[in-house]
């Protein structure tokens, strides 16, 4: 059995240092090129394990290209079990990635294997059956999704990112009662929503699933359970690069879930609270590095960080 199981994108990143987006129909010349592995669901992945300490399956697909073999290579480095990672004939899935000097980010995502994958094999069903924490996001399809949703055990967590919004919006009737927990930023609650306030986003979507956490970048997240909520703070941090932040954080609260021995039958904000600092802490120590997986630090590293920053 493993603590967490991640069914996502996993992706070949390459990024590029420039210092400021370039605007339509701009050239603008890069410091640097960075390949690093990334991918929404892979990046969760090692968030899970090197910073939560976790241990954590990861299912997907990758293609019959060198970038796969890598990608594959890098996360079985981490300790990451591959059992449920296919390879599909085609290229792997690519992001081309340009950060500015403000630490901020455009993302163009050429989905390659991950959008092939439209519904789980028999090994894959295994695995995800087996998990304490089942964390999907939506750089897949959306049948994937629901498969594995189905596919988890009546005692584990699904918690499910979001991110891009646009697939939600189109099947989220469809996605919501197998989800236990939903994880979006302010500007896809916005979109979710359907409303250009975030208090009244946040009430709309509260009222729709069981536990919901908000990432509000420097100002923190807000966590909404029943009629319950809290704020949780931000971790100063001086940021570099802030791709990845996000899957960092999804991917340590996930592992904090799972430690807590707790399930969707037995939540409160006060454990989501906890987990969403966890995320926060390790989301904080991210950003001030360069890449996605590559920034992802360790649980030493995150211990450390939430011991000397009182609450």
């Amino acid at each position: 059995m493993s603590d967490v199981v991640i069914v996502g994108s996993i992706n070949q990143d390459i990024v590029a240092q420039v210092e400021r987006i370039p605007a339509p129909g701009e050239t603008v010349l890069a410091s640097t090129l960075l390949r690093t592995g990334g991918g929404k669901g892979a990046n969760q992945a090692v968030a899970a394990r090197r910073a939560g300490g976790a241990s954590v399956a990861f299912v997907g697909a990758v293609g019959t290209d060198a970038d796969g073999d890598a990608l594959r290579s890098a996360l079985v480095a981490d300790g990451i079990d591959v059992s449920g990672l296919s390879q599909l004939d085609g290229p792997s899935g690519t992001a081309l990635i340009a950060v500015d000097a403000a630490a901020e980010n455009t993302i163009v995502v050429v989905p390659g294997a991950n959008a092939a994958l439209s519904n789980l094999s028999a090994v894959q069903h295994a695995v995800v059956a087996e998990a304490r924490v089942l964390l999907t996001q939506l750089e897949i399809p959306i049948s994937l999704v629901q498969d594995a949703a189905a596919t988890r055990s009546a005692a584990a967590w699904h918690l499910l990112n979001a991110a891009p919004s646009a697939p939600f919006v189109a099947a989220g009737a469809d996605l919501l009662p197998a989800v236990d927990v939903l994880i979006v930023n302010e500007h896809e609650a916005l979109d979710i929503a359907g409303v250009a306030d975030l208090d009244a986003a946040v009430d709309a979507l509260a009222s729709r699933v069981g536990a919901l956490v908000v990432t509000l970048g420097r100002r923190g997240s807000l966590v909404v359970c029943g009629s319950d909520r809290a704020d949780v703070a931000p971790f100063a941090a001086e940021a570099v690069d802030t791709t990845g932040a996000g899957d960092t954080f999804c991917g340590m609260f996930a592992a904090t879930l799972a430690a807590s021995g707790r399930t969707p039958a037995d939540v409160d904000v006060s454990l989501l609270a906890d987990a969403a600092r966890a995320g926060a802490a390790a989301a904080a120590l991210a950003v001030t590095r360069p890449g996605a997986q590559a920034a992802v630090p360790s649980q030493a590293e995150v211990v450390a960080l939430i011991e000397r920053t009182p609450e």
